[in-house]
């Protein structure tokens, strides 16, 4: 069993007269160590799938198995405990909290976690060491580019030891040398930790690092390979 699997998944956004058929029957198994890239047009489904895997939104039918649980009818109470100790997240807006430092906002999700001060902290330096910030953890997302920030994103995303991370557009807000360092440091933490890796995304340097490409049209799985 994969550390992912979807099965006959469906979601129809049914808020308008005409329902939309957003994703139609999407079968996949993700294994552990991946570095996949989902990619389609603007309307295939790539986003509400990672939505619908990280458990942001449940599927209308069909399941979701994550390490073997199957989260698509959770309780909601359950589910928000579920991803944090699960799944870790990285948006395009990087979601950072601006009033944190770097450092601050990593040792977050870890402070949800009641995991002990001593170990946030030695967590959070040594991943936001890993990833090249070592000397701008007490600086405010203000103070930090746009590769920088979503750098401590990555970070943030790790710090919870997740089972793999869902990375939505991460490229979109940065420039070309950001980028790639941005995907040099993933494509490194992929390798060295066998961490596993989504992305959904337009971006052709994205793809080019993937070790795997499933592609979505309609809502539906057209190639994976």
């Amino acid at each position: 069993m994969g550390i992912i699997e979807t099965r006959g998944i469906e979601k129809i956004y049914d808020a308008s007269r005409i329902p939309v058929v957003a994703l139609n029957g999407i079968d996949m198994a993700v294994e552990r160590g991946e570095f996949l890239a989902i990619v389609g047009p603007s309307g295939s489904g790539k986003t509400t799938l990672l939505n619908v895997i990280g458990g942001i939104d449940q599927p209308t039918r069909g399941t979701v198995v994550i390490d073997g649980t199957d989260i698509s009818r959770m309780k909601q109470d359950a589910l928000i405990d579920f991803r944090l100790n699960h799944i870790g997240f990285v948006f395009q807006s990087y979601n950072l909290i601006p009033v944190l430092t770097a450092k601050e906002n990593v040792e977050f999700i870890m402070l949800l976690q009641t995991v002990a001060r001593s170990e946030r902290e030695r967590r959070a330096e040594e991943i936001l060491t890993s990833v090249g910030l070592a000397d701008r953890m007490n600086s405010r997302p203000s103070e930090l580019s746009g590769g920088q920030q979503q750098r401590v994103a990555v970070a943030r995303a790790l710090a919870s030891r997740p089972s793999f991370v869902l990375a939505d557009e991460p490229t979109a807000n940065l420039d070309s040398a950001s980028a790639e360092s941005l995907l040099d440091t993933m494509e490194r933490l992929n390798g060295e930790q066998t961490m596993t890796f989504l992305f959904s995304t337009h971006d052709p340097r994205v793809m080019k690092r993937a070790h795997r490409i499933i592609t979505l049209e309609d809502g539906r799985i057209t190639s994976d390979g």
